[in-house]
């Protein structure tokens, strides 16, 4: 069926994607499975729920994860380029809508419930808004089409004052994170990395002045003594009790205090169950994955593939930085979850989204103009 000399669509996708990657990432969806199964039924009992309810809930995102990514692995650059515009105008509507009308939590508005399902729309921002602007970033490069870069900025300046306005001071430090490298990869002039960086000291300073809740985590990170930072206490003992070989498959016992055990903290469910050793393996295929596809696009001539992929990986490599940092106390408390391992909905199909693109931008090229497929 996937026989090099048949003539399929199908096929050529077989024989250009790169299966290195593709098998890393749904060994993490894999693993994310056996990890929730453990991490989530004391969270569930907790809160009057079924044993497996996030078990149940959690197959159900893996799956529509999986067809996500195959799905877009399959597609022309062309159509990533329409999708991502077309993505990123339903999240701007989105992103407007959550401040008037989503759930406030914890003194933020960042879900918003559309028949019966809950969104977080930021996170599918993240992916969306790395094409496009690298989109018109390759636009200005190539062109020296001023108006394409102020667009650029433009754009950034939307998304991250509207995250920031719910607030969402993680997720707009990695929005600014992403659209910062992509302008640092296209050579803009120094004075627009000094806006954004002014911008984002500003933003930093004035999230700490006007949100409690950020001010209280910046403070009980820089001075544990002011706050009990318990989850993170719990997550520091659940590592140490791990060792290097842990105690076994379902025998670690934080992921009956901590709340969050089978969302931001479940690597120190992993640390605990299974050690020091495997907690640095799963590092390193979240390294191999970003390493591997930078490398992937060393020898590329096409800037647009450079500046989306390289915003695309780095979503990747900051979440599973700030994650783990957290769990291992190196920042402060964020809300972000660990790619394809944590629970979350949004989270995952998100992050789906941004492997399906990453897989879709670095296939070979080769005899695809031949088949028509748009490369």
């Amino acid at each position: 069926m996937l026989h090099r000399g048949r003539d399929s669509h199908l096929v050529n996708w077989w024989w250009t994607i790169d299966k290195f990657t593709f098998l890393l990432v749904f060994l993490l969806i894999a693993l994310g499975f056996v990890f929730i199964t453990s991490a989530s039924p004391p969270v569930a009992e907790r809160i009057g729920l079924d044993s497996f309810y996030f078990v149940k809930k959690h197959i159900i995102y893996a799956f529509i994860s999986s067809i996500v990514i195959i799905a877009i692995s399959m597609v022309s650059k062309d159509k990533i380029k329409i999708f991502s515009v077309a993505g990123l105008i339903i999240c701007l509507i989105m992103l407007i809508a959550v401040l008037f009308i989503g759930e406030e939590i914890k003194g933020a508005r960042r879900w918003i419930s559309i028949a019966g399902i809950s969104l977080q729309p930021s996170e599918f921002v993240k992916p969306f808004i790395a094409v496009v602007n690298g989109w018109l970033l390759a636009k200005y490069a190539d062109y020296r089409d001023i108006k394409s870069f102020k667009l650029s900025f433009l754009v950034y300046l939307i998304f991250a004052g509207l995250i920031l306005m719910q607030p969402d001071l993680g997720m707009m430090i990695t929005v600014t994170a992403i659209c910062g490298a992509q302008i640092f990869l296209a050579g803009m002039p120094i004075i627009f990395a000094f806006i954004i960086l002014i911008l984002f000291i500003f933003s930093l300073v004035g999230a700490y002045i006007f949100f409690p809740h950020v001010a209280k985590r910046i403070d009980g990170f820089l001075n544990p003594d002011l706050t009990d930072n318990f989850q993170v206490k719990r997550s520091i003992m659940a590592l140490s009790k791990g060792g290097l070989f842990g105690k076994g498959p379902g025998e670690g016992v934080i992921k009956n205090s901590i709340p969050d055990s089978h969302a931001d903290f479940i690597f120190a469910v992993i640390g605990e169950e299974l050690g020091m050793i495997f907690s640095i393996g799963i590092i390193l295929i979240y390294a191999l994955i970003v390493i591997r596809g930078f490398i992937k696009i060393m020898g590329e001539k096409d800037l647009f593939t450079i500046y989306a992929v390289s915003g695309l990986l780095m979503q990747i490599a900051l979440q599973s930085i700030v994650n783990i940092g957290v769990a291992i106390k190196l920042m402060p408390a964020k809300g972000m979850t660990l790619p394809f391992l944590s629970y979350g909905g949004s989270s995952m199909v998100a992050v789906s989204i941004t492997m399906g693109m990453v897989l879709s931008l670095t296939r070979k090229k080769y005899g695809m103009i031949k088949k028509g497929l748009g490369y």
